[in-house]
């Protein structure tokens, strides 16, 4: 494609240059080839406009520049040069990595899952409903993109629109016609799923999380519900809402969707969840829809992973999916790592790896584990940390729901990054002392986990929280490698 037959597929102010030749698109200038557009944009923390001349010596053939100064230097210097300025450099990056790639997004159908909790495993569920009845899928989430069945590591919950797209292209050549992705809100206010068209947008709850970049609850859930409006396409065609959320009820009406389910445990919701059983390692219930009423019988545990059952059973039926494929599908299951994932040892304590990182899906955490303990007497040991570098008003109410559920809490580092381990844990210890109950405190992870560990007896859970999936721990110096279920694992065998 040429510059000129690019510029008709990007929304400019102005352009300027040749029609040269564009090989590709990149917005890292790192990774520019000869021949390819670089997209120039501010970013929160960077400005791919201070690195102009590295990529012109590179040997790109055109720029896309959110700055009127570059343009107008650009112009001025070097006036055959390719180069157009545009008001949105994410949008323009998105635009022009369409127009390149040959818009795989329009051949694939896709779902968007946002919400605070359950992202994840909501996702995964329905790429496995989808599967199970052979269609191919992308997924691209917190834990790992799958392409037709390959499965890569993520770097990001939500790519830039380029990454997208080039996953897109691999999905489309491999035979895939389905997407599902997980939207941050980080990536829907900046706009990085920017003319992505989604069919079904499912919604799955708001808590409190990420203020440190959205500073409001308000703007958070701002941020949300763009998925339910459309980011530069049409609003999604099915809208697929949690009711007993209370953000969800606002969103309900909000919502732009020709169709709309909304899914929970109330009377109202459209897929709903009655006579509940869990115990460790399955859950069952009825589930109530307008097509019938079937039994769901899952090998997730939790009441947490009914509601995101009911999401993915509706988004499925959404997709075109019967009941009893999503019965079939659901009973299979779809383990996630990270996700309530149970250490396997013979010493008869129960040790269970969670992403929990909010106080909300903390104290959920902890009652599903109140539940599963009420008829053996076990203990709840529950170890965590807080994130550094992220919002610090969830650090004592963190504590606060450790302490109230926990029999021992034993408090830890999570990925400190910048800050002072030893600082992120005293304002967290704050909240787990306004409980009174029992806290060891050890800064080293790796020691915490086997503090808490040994100090269960059979019978007791030990819940270690905040980490789940990740394999390094992040700290002022870097990235280490650092597994929860590896270490934890070691203790066990240790015991055994």
């Amino acid at each position: 494609m040429n510059w000129t037959q690019l510029l008709r597929r990007v929304t400019t102010i102005k352009a300027a240059g040749s029609a040269m030749e564009i090989a590709g698109v990149q917005y890292d200038s790192r990774r520019i080839q000869p021949g390819d557009l670089f997209v120039a944009m501010r970013g929160g923390s960077a400005d791919g406009n201070r690195y102009i001349d590295a990529v012109i010596a590179a040997g790109a053939a055109g720029v896309l520049t959110d700055s009127r100064e570059v343009f107008d230097r650009l112009h001025r210097e070097l006036p055959e040069f390719a180069v157009a300025l545009v008001e949105h450099g994410r949008r323009a990056l998105a635009e022009s990595s369409a127009a390149l790639f040959g818009e795989p997004q329009r051949q694939l159908a896709m779902s968007g899952v946002t919400g605070t909790n359950g992202k994840t495993t909501t996702a995964f569920l329905l790429e496995a409903m989808l599967r199970s009845i052979g269609r191919r899928c992308v997924l691209i989430g917190t834990i790992e993109t799958h392409i037709a069945g390959e499965v890569r590591e993520s770097p990001h919950t939500t790519p830039e629109s380029r990454d997208i797209l080039d996953l897109f292209v691999d999905g489309v050549k491999a035979g895939a016609t389905e997407a599902v992705m997980e939207m941050s809100s980080h990536a829907l206010d900046q706009e990085r799923v920017w003319g992505l068209p989604v069919d079904v947008a499912i919604f799955t709850n708001l808590t409190q999380d990420h203020l440190d970049y959205h500073q409001t609850m308000e703007r958070y859930f701002t941020a949300k519900a763009r998925l339910f409006e459309g980011v530069g396409t049409p609003p999604p065609r099915v809208s697929v809402i949690n009711i007993d959320d209370p953000y969800g009820k606002r969103l309900v009406s909000a919502t732009h969707s020709s169709q709309v389910i909304r899914y929970g445990l109330s009377a109202a919701a459209d897929f709903c969840a009655e006579d509940v059983k869990m115990r460790a390692g399955e859950t069952r219930f009825r589930m109530t829809t307008p097509a019938g009423v079937v039994e769901i019988r899952s090998p997730l545990t939790g009441s947490v992973n009914v509601y995101n059952l009911l999401a993915a059973s509706a988004a499925a039926w959404a997709r075109g999916l019967t009941l009893d494929q999503i019965v079939a599908a659901a009973g299979a299951g779809a383990q996630v790592p990270g996700r309530f994932e149970v250490v396997p040892t013979t010493t008869g304590i129960t040790v269970v790896v969670d992403y929990a990182h909010t106080d909300d899906a903390l104290r959920n955490l902890i009652t599903l584990a109140r539940d599963l303990e009420k008829d053996s007497g076990g203990r709840v040991i529950t170890l965590f940390g807080c994130g550094g570098d992220r919002d610090r008003t969830k650090r004592p109410r963190m504590g606060r729901a450790a302490g109230e559920g926990s029999d021992l809490v034993v408090l830890t580092s999570d990925n400190p990054r910048s800050e002072e381990p030893a600082a992120i844990i005293a304002e967290a210890l704050a909240g787990v002392q306004e409980t009174e109950t029992a806290c060891i405190v050890e800064e080293d992870r790796a020691k915490a986990i086997k503090v808490a560990i040994q100090a269960a007896r059979p019978g007791d859970i030990v819940l270690i929280a905040g980490k789940g999936h990740e394999k390094v721990q992040i700290l002022k110096t870097g990235a280490v490698p650092f597994d929860d279920v590896a270490v934890a694992s070691q203790v066990l065998k240790e015991m055994e």
